[in-house]
């Protein structure tokens, strides 16, 4: 599966794992890793460490992450890109929206 859903209920974090492609086809299952967590405070960490391709629909669903997440008053964090998806996040100027850990 190309995405791994991890909970951390001590630290009130998601982990979402995403490997190889990140694009339109993992729309429903990417929405469906976050939208029951409701806690106030969550951090959803985003590890893009296997990720090998990024597209705009991605982009897009952080986004809806991100928006689902500050009405928790919570925080997005995106680990680990390698330096094509970095590149892709940067041209999308994605650093003014959430925290990138590289």
């Amino acid at each position: 599966m190309p995405i791994t859903v991890q909970i951390d209920a001590t630290e009130n974090t998601v982990i979402l794992k995403i490997s190889d492609q990140f694009d339109y086809s993992m729309h429903q299952d990417f929405r469906e890793s976050y939208r029951h967590e409701n806690e106030q405070g969550i951090v959803f960490r985003i590890d893009l460490s296997n990720t090998t391709y990024m597209d705009s629909s991605a982009l897009g669903m952080i986004l809806l992450l991100k928006e689902h997440t500050d009405k928790l008053g919570g925080k997005v964090i995106i680990e680990k890109p390698n330096d094509s998806v970095s590149k892709i996040l940067s041209i999308a100027k994605f650093e003014s929206f959430v925290t990138i850990e590289h």
